[in-house]
C-alpha cells in the first residue's frame, strides 16, 4: 500500500449514509487537507439521531477486532501516523478501543492519538454511563490531544466549571492524566451571546493556555465537534504550533455553521425553523475554509 506515512489517520467513530457527522465530518475534512483516512464506524445511521426517526448498525467489539485485525495481517495498522477516535457506543467497544491504541502505539511509538470523549453536551448523557470510567482510566491517559466539551471536562474530572479558574483547573487535571495538549471546544464561560474556547499545551515542561471567544447561535449543529477535533488534529501536526492550530480550527468551525445557518434559514423560509435535514452541516460548500482558512477568531494567551 503506498501512502504517506505522515498523513495516514485511522480514525474509529460513527457515520451516517445522509448528512455529515462523525466519520463523514471528520474524513472530509482531513481528506481536504490532505490526509488519507481509513474509517471504521462504530455505528452506520441512516441520518443522525435529531431527524423524527433514524435506523441503522452497531458495530461489536468482535467487529472492530476482525476489522484491525485485517489491517494488522496487512502489515497498515503500523502505518498510521495518527488515529483519531470520537462516538463510541458500547463499553465493550471503547475497550477494543484501547488494545488497538496501545497496539497501533507498540507498531509506531511515534503515532498521534486525538481523543475526542463524545458522551454528552449541556448536561445530558448520550451514551452508556459505564462508558465514564473507561474513558477516565483506560482511553483519556493513552491520548496525546483530547478535546471535551465543557460538560465531557467535567465528567472526566469531577470539576464543575463555573469560572475560567476552575476551566484552567480541570484542563490541568486532563494533563495529569497524560495528554499533552487539551482543548475545550466550547464552554458558557463568556458573556451573554459568547462562547469561550480554550486551549492547553505541555511540552518540554513549558505550557501555554489560550483562549478565544466565539458568537453563540441560537440553533442546534450536529457534527461540529466532529469537525473540531479533525481540523485540530491536521492543523497542529501541519503548523506545529497550537496557537496558529487552534485559531485555524475555531476559524473553519465558525465559518461552516455560519454558511449552514444562513443556507438553512434561507431554505426554511421567512419565520419559519429550519428542519434537521436543512440544518446539515455545509461542508461541501465550505472546501476552500476549510482547506485554506481565513483566521477571523484570534486567540489571546492566558
Amino acid at each position: 500500500m503506498s501512502t504517506d506515512q505522515q498523513n495516514f489517520v485511522l480514525s474509529i467513530q460513527s457515520t451516517v449514509v445522509s448528512g455529515y457527522v462523525g466519520n463523514k465530518c471528520a474524513g472530509f475534512a482531513l481528506q481536504v487537507l490532505g490526509y488519507d483516512v481509513c474509517p471504521v464506524n462504530s455505528v452506520q445511521l441512516s441520518n443522525h439521531t435529531g431527524y423524527g426517526c433514524f435506523k441503522g448498525q452497531v458495530l461489536n467489539a468482535d467487529d472492530l477486532d476482525t476489522l484491525y485485525d485485517g489491517l494488522k495481517q496487512n502489515n497498515i495498522h503500523g502505518q498510521f501516523s495518527h488515529l483519531l477516535t470520537g462516538y463510541i457506543g458500547s463499553k465493550s467497544f471503547l475497550l477494543k478501543v484501547g488494545e488497538i491504541i496501545d497496539d497501533t502505539k507498540t507498531s509506531n511509538p511515534d503515532i498521534v492519538y486525538v481523543c475526542d470523549p463524545v458522551m454528552g453536551d449541556n448536561g445530558k448523557l448520550y451514551v452508556p454511563d459505564d462508558l465514564l470510567p473507561v474513558y477516565k482510566d483506560v482511553i483519556v491517559p493513552k491520548s496525546d490531544i483530547v478535546t471535551p466539551n465543557q460538560f465531557e471536562a467535567e465528567l472526566l474530572t469531577g470539576i464543575k466549571i463555573q469560572s475560567e479558574a476552575d476551566a484552567l483547573q480541570a484542563m490541568q487535571c486532563l494533563h495529569d492524566k497524560g495528554p499533552h495538549t487539551v482543548v475545550l471546544s466550547s464552554t458558557n464561560l463568556g458573556s451573554e451571546g459568547v462562547l469561550v474556547a480554550l486551549a492547553s499545551s505541555i511540552k518540554d515542561g513549558v505550557k501555554q493556555c489560550f483562549r478565544i471567544e466565539m458568537p453563540y447561535l441560537q440553533a442546534i449543529f450536529v457534527g461540529t465537534g466532529d469537525l473540531f477535533a479533525s481540523c485540530l488534529l491536521a492543523w497542529i501536526h501541519i503548523d506545529k504550533d497550537l496557537k496558529t492550530a487552534f485559531e485555524k480550527t475555531v476559524s473553519t468551525t465558525q465559518s461552516v455553521i455560519k454558511r449552514t445557518l444562513l443556507a438553512a434559514k434561507e431554505a426554511a423560509g421567512p419565520g419559519k425553523k429550519p428542519t434537521p435535514a436543512q440544518m446539515e452541516l455545509r461542508l461541501v460548500q465550505s472546501l476552500r475554509d476549510i482547506e485554506n482558512p481565513k483566521i477571523t477568531f484570534t486567540a489571546t494567551k492566558l
